[in-house]
């Protein structure tokens, strides 16, 4: 080592997550060793897509050699594996950044969903952005040397480390641009040392990348293998996408979905096609079979992969889909949009609106697809991303009609938490004379399976949704119609069951709103500014109050979610209904002596049955401990 080197060369610690990352990688996943050599190809794919973007606005960082490739090569002697790419490089910042001291953003997360099962950890790898550190399943000592683009040839950095504590980094001389990995591989790794092995494990996991990932070509000379000066292409080298759909098998589309989803699991479904006329795109879309880890972060980007004419442009391009199908993964290839784009000019592009909309109904017609033919899989897709899926008939007015028939629901049917109940099931299961669908929203499935709004309903046998998701509010308030039946709350307005009330009915309901005129008069006066109106329900049959909203002022349930959202509800007094059967009703009716007492008591019941929380919950336990110790007397 040069006195000049020995003096720039700095050691560092790692960073705790990253000092746990190494000592899994190194004690706990050396089973699925192969996954080092995906991990790395994959890394140095990124490398040149960044450099190919990159250059569309400075030429000069391709330094005279466009032929972006990747290229791996092994020493016996040494017993070395080296992985290098003509890529974009690293700065000496960014290789602390990315392989140092910062861990990825996605470490922590990586950790919380490890389940003991090395062959499912090994996978989860990738997805959460430490691929790097797998090299120390099958290596000792890595080296890493990388000069940036664009930069001079004496700022290359050389990164070394054992994988233990610590990590040493200095700035070096390289003459070509990149990132050089070397890999001084355990005494247990020399299968690796092996042309025949290694592209064994390229072909397996790599044969999509669309680079070419090159090696010395070997002939069997003299008994055994040698290698020779000629290079030779290990993997197919082209873009899957751009192939006849015929052309592709199941796997290799599999294969690519888990290069571009950072994902160790199969798809669920996918959809594959070119859409030519004023737009010409190939799309090839995947549905994962679970949810990622940073699905409800705001902060991350979520999307598409876009190219222009084959040439990778961005990562996540959001703009491609809506945010309610956030997790779609996949790539589209535009043969219109200009080699320059930014995401400013793709969030004001027509040419981007139309393939978002063609990509979106793509997208939904494959959701379609799986509900007719693949229920069960269907099911297992509404039990990850159903939530996220929600959100689209809120969002997107234009597929509202197909999104709302792909929603699942809760109902009293089955009195189920499960979500299995479609639109369509409620709509063929309606009673004769029925023309709406009913539905409930509340805080938990319980408070709302529960809920005293529906004892007539329950009584004359007819379905009510049960929405328990903080999202279902946002669903009803702009979903308010499905294939012509009005959604309509059972906890909102003034109850009509329209040809599912008798005219017998109907008429004992009145004269009991008559009888009792004075005494719900009287609760008016008691409650005074608590209450909007008080009036005799027939919607109870076992309760003897309930809370109700007047048909265009906000829900209590609504007003409490913006309420804990630290956002101002619209002020909104709310109905209290009474059953006139209930004995505490009757009771009420005589009671003179303590009479706003149980005015009170009846409101704060019914408030607390509804999920409301109590203004006054001292004075509410006083007031009950009075009128039980007067009930004694």
């Amino acid at each position: 080592m040069t006195e000049n080197s020995a003096a720039n060369r700095e050691t560092m610690g790692f960073q705790t997550e990253v000092k746990q990352l190494l000592q899994l990688m190194i004690h706990s996943l050396y089973s699925n060793r192969e996954i080092f050599l995906r991990e790395l190809v994959s890394n140095a794919s990124d490398a040149c897509d960044k450099l190919r973007f990159e250059a569309l606005h400075n030429d000069a960082l391709f330094e005279s050699d466009s032929e972006l490739q990747i290229r791996i090569g092994y020493d016996k002697e040494a017993r070395t594996l080296t992985i290098s790419d003509n890529g974009i490089g690293m700065s000496r910042d960014e290789v602390i950044n990315n392989l140092g001291t910062i861990a990825k953003s996605g470490t922590r997360e990586f950790f919380s969903k490890l389940s003991g099962d090395q062959q499912k950890d090994a996978g989860l790898i990738g997805q959460f952005g430490v691929g790097f550190y797998s090299a120390f399943i099958v290596a000792d000592r890595v080296v890493v040397t990388t000069r940036r683009a664009g930069e001079q040839a004496d700022q290359g950095v050389r990164w070394e480390s054992d994988g233990g504590g610590e990590f040493s980094i200095e700035m070096v001389d390289k003459a070509a641009r990149g990132t050089e990995i070397t890999l001084h591989l355990r005494a247990d790794q020399d299968d690796l040392l092996s042309g025949h092995e290694l592209r064994a494990i390229i072909r397996k996991y790599s044969d999509h990348i669309v680079q070419p990932i090159v090696m010395k070509k070997e002939e069997w000379k003299e008994g055994g293998q040698v290698v020779t000066d000629e290079d030779e292409t290990v993997n197919q080298a082209s873009a899957l996408w751009a192939r006849s759909r015929n052309d592709i098998t199941e796997d290799e589309y599999k294969a690519f979905y888990k290069h571009v989803g950072h994902d160790y699991e199969d798809p669920l479904a996918w959809s594959h096609a070119r859409v030519e006329g004023r737009q010409e795109y190939t799309q090839l879309l995947y549905i994962p079979a679970r949810a990622p880890f940073d699905m409800w972060n705001r902060d991350a980007r979520h999307g598409v992969k876009l190219y222009v004419r084959r040439v990778f442009i961005m990562d996540d391009a959001e703009q491609l889909l809506p945010p309610y199908l956030r997790f779609v993964r996949g790539i589209v290839d535009s043969s219109d949009l200009p080699l320059n784009v930014s995401r400013e000019i793709l969030q004001e592009s027509k040419d981007i609106d139309a393939i978002r909309s063609g990509c979106t109904k793509k997208v939904l017609g494959l959701l379609d697809d799986m509900v007719a033919n693949e229920p069960e899989k269907y099911a297992k897709f509404w039990g990850e991303f159903g939530l996220v899926l929600k959100e689209g008939a809120a969002e997107d007015f234009a597929n509202r009609e197909k999104i709302a028939g792909l929603l699942r629901f809760a109902t009293t049917h089955a009195d189920s938490a499960e979500q299995n109940v479609s639109l369509a099931d409620y709509i063929a299961r309606m009673k004769d004379g029925q023309d709406k669908i009913y539905f409930i929203t509340a805080e938990t499935f319980n408070a709302a399976k529960n809920s005293p709004h529906l004892e007539v309903f329950r009584k004359k046998g007819i379905e009510v949704l049960l929405l328990s998701d903080r999202v279902d509010e946002w669903v009803v308030s702009s979903l308010t119609e499905f294939a012509g039946k009005a959604l309509v709350s059972v906890a909102k307005g003034g109850l009509d069951l329209g040809k599912l009330e008798d005219e017998a009915e109907k008429q004992e309901q009145q004269k009991q709103v008559d009888e009792h005129k004075e005494l719900t008069g009287k609760i008016k006066t008691a409650l005074a500014e608590r209450v909007k109106e008080v009036r005799v329900t027939h919607r109870l049959t076992d309760s003897p109050a309930c809370l109700v909203a007047d048909e265009h002022d906000i829900g209590g349930n609504m007003a409490r979610m913006l309420k804990a959202a630290g956002q101002k509800a619209p002020v909104s007094l709310p109905i209290l209904e009474i059953n006139p059967t209930h004995p505490v009703v009757v009771r009420l009716k005589a009671e003179q002596k303590h009479f706003d007492d149980w005015a009170a008591v009846l409101f704060d019941q019914a408030l607390l049955a509804e999920g409301g929380q109590l203004d006054d919950p001292a004075g509410f336990v006083k007031r009950i401990n009075q009128l039980m110790l007067e009930m004694q007397g």
